[in-house]
């Protein structure tokens, strides 16, 4: 028999805790990884993308909020036309129905003046001219004011001496508004003064042409 030799067969000793991967050498890295510089050429287009899609967002976002604001705008004006709309047909409207109640207000001034506003009569015709009132009707015209042609209708015409100007003398028919709408002038008998009749003079000068003037020396 040969004597077989020791150590060729058997597997060398392997300390404990070791693993027969520890004992392998270790591959070398790869160098086909990325670089740190193409890394962050990378990162920097993502953020330029990113920005313009941020841009263009606001831009968008301040061309909504623009057309917004110019929609509101026009609503705005929109009601306010509305509404004017709507007060300036109501005012035609009351201003077309006092109108037409004039004749009758004035046949009721006629009847007060000659007394004949007696009985249920009366009662009507109060309660006429207080729900006339309460819609905006107002009567102006009153004797002894100054004569202005906007709002007086002149049907008689004299001159008196106890005047400095043309004035309103007679009422014969009242004027009447309704808020800044004249619906019919006063109609008026007018006085003016006398032709060539001057102004009165100051007492002082008067005393003076009296006592013949200042004495000379």
């Amino acid at each position: 028999m040969t004597e077989e030799t020791p150590g060729f067969d058997e597997k060398p000793d392997v300390p404990s805790g070791a693993t027969s991967d520890d004992a392998e050498p270790k591959a070398a890295p790869s160098s086909e990884g990325a670089s740190p510089a193409g890394d962050a050429n990378a990162a920097a287009a993502q953020v330029a993308g990113l920005t313009a899609q941020l841009d263009q967002v606001r831009t968008a976002l301040g061309e909504r909020t623009a057309d917004l604001q110019r929609l509101q705008a026009e609503y705005q004006n929109y009601r306010r036309r509305v509404e004017r709309d709507r007060i300036t047909v109501k005012e035609i409207a009351i201003a077309s129905l006092l109108s037409e109640l004039l004749p009758v207000l004035d046949d009721i001034g006629r009847a007060r003046e000659h007394g004949e506003l007696v009985g249920g009569f009366k009662s009507v015709a109060e309660s006429l001219e207080t729900v006339a009132a309460k819609m905006g009707l107002q009567q102006f015209g009153k004797e002894g004011e100054p004569f202005d042609p906007t709002i007086h209708e002149a049907l008689m015409h004299s001159y008196a001496p106890d005047v400095t100007e043309t004035t309103c003398v007679a009422i014969l028919q009242p004027g009447y508004r309704f808020g800044e709408r004249n619906l019919r002038p006063a109609r008026v008998a007018v006085a003016e003064p006398q032709p060539g009749a001057q102004a009165p003079e100051s007492g002082d000068a008067a005393d003076g042409k009296e006592n013949g003037g200042p004495e000379e020396g």
